[in-house]
């Protein structure tokens, strides 16, 4: 990266410095429930030694999968000084080094990892291509895993989707485009949609959005009838490519792919 990228980064940063405080942990645990769900189910009962997460966070996933069999030992690395001690007051068992990262460079050798997970990170990140070829240098076998963010006229809605600090948009065709052209192979993928309870949490405690028997109508009722309909009209093809929140994939690399740049 160049000099003035490089500042920049800095910038990026110091934002995240000190991000992850205790109005979000609660949130984040919620979320993180699925995302360790997810990663759990897609490795399909392979048990694993050495396990990176890359971007973890406040430790919220590290959490979940510290008190699962899916591995031995857990790594962390995060740009973030708040992550780092939110992760080191968790005093999780599992968890044999934590360390910081400039987001890009990881400080762990060649195929150290079996597995490295990197879960609702790409999306934050400004050159992930970089960050990808890192991952796929110190591991075995990847799990990504990505919100879905793209819509019609999605530019309509890039401040709400930089509030959130996503500013790159996938869907799963798009992202599976980007981790093959870095060659990956994905071995098995997976769609999912937000959970009642996380939306239920969204409405209630993050917009204050006062509990009526109308909100809760629409989401018990009105909203899962006006999906099934969106499926049904949209034919499986359109619906596997827009109709799912999230995007979850099991990865090896494939040394026989040319990476052109």
């Amino acid at each position: 990266m160049t000099e003035d990228n490089l500042k920049g980064h800095d910038s990026i940063i110091d934002q995240y410095n000190d991000f992850y405080d205790d109005s979000i942990v609660e949130w984040r645990d919620l979320c993180a429930r699925y995302k360790s769900r997810n990663i759990i189910n897609i490795s399909d009962g392979k048990k694993y030694t050495n396990v990176l997460d890359c971007g973890a966070g406040e430790g919220s996933v590290l959490k979940h999968l510290n008190d699962s069999d899916i591995c031995e030992n857990l790594y962390a690395i995060e740009i973030s000084d708040s992550g780092i001690e939110k992760i080191k007051n968790l005093n999780l068992g599992k968890v044999k080094e934590i360390k910081k990262f400039d987001g890009y460079k990881i400080p762990f050798p060649d195929n150290y990892f079996d597995l490295v997970y990197c879960t609702h990170v790409i999306e934050h990140v400004e050159h992930p291509r970089i960050l990808l070829r890192e991952i796929k240098r110190v591991s075995k076998s990847q799990i990504f895993e990505v919100p879905l963010d793209y819509v019609i006229n999605v530019d309509k809605y890039y401040k709400a989707l930089h509030s959130f600090g996503h500013i790159n948009i996938y869907t799963p065709s798009t992202f599976k485009y980007l981790l093959k052209s870095e060659g990956f192979t994905i071995k098995r993928d997976l769609r999912t949609n937000i959970s009642t309870d996380v939306l239920r949490f969204d409405m209630y405690k993050n917009r204050k959005m006062k509990k009526t028997i109308f909100t809760e109508l629409k989401l018990l009722i009105i909203w899962p009838i006006l999906s099934l309909m969106k499926r049904v009209l949209s034919g499986p093809k359109r619906h596997n490519e827009f109709g799912f929140s999230a995007y979850t994939c099991s990865l090896e690399a494939d040394d026989e792919i040319e990476i052109i740049f």
